[in-house]
């Protein structure tokens, strides 16, 4: 895994991980989640505010975050019950 050494990445890596969370929480998608954090790392591409190994890294580590499953619980801390029902 590719780690992050930087504060600030560390910092929106966690911000980026809460709202994933928050977002399955209320039964999102995977593929919802997807758009989101691209919409997310898309914005902080556009500030500069990482330069740009930390940029890819951050990017690579929130792919494999998204992707693994065992990131994300069911409400009933079951990670089988997330996407199973709720949606409308």
């Amino acid at each position: 895994m590719t780690a992050l050494q930087n504060p600030e990445a560390i910092r929106h890596f966690q911000s980026l991980c809460d709202a994933c969370q928050e977002l399955a929480h209320r039964f999102h998608s995977p593929a919802e989640l997807r758009l989101y954090a691209d919409g997310y790392l898309h914005a902080l591409r556009r500030t500069a505010v990482l330069d740009s190994l930390t940029q890819r890294r951050l990017d690579e580590l929130i792919d494999r975050w998204i992707q693994d499953p065992s990131s994300f619980v069911g409400p009933d801390g079951d990670p089988r019950s997330l996407y199973e029902s709720g949606r409308y």
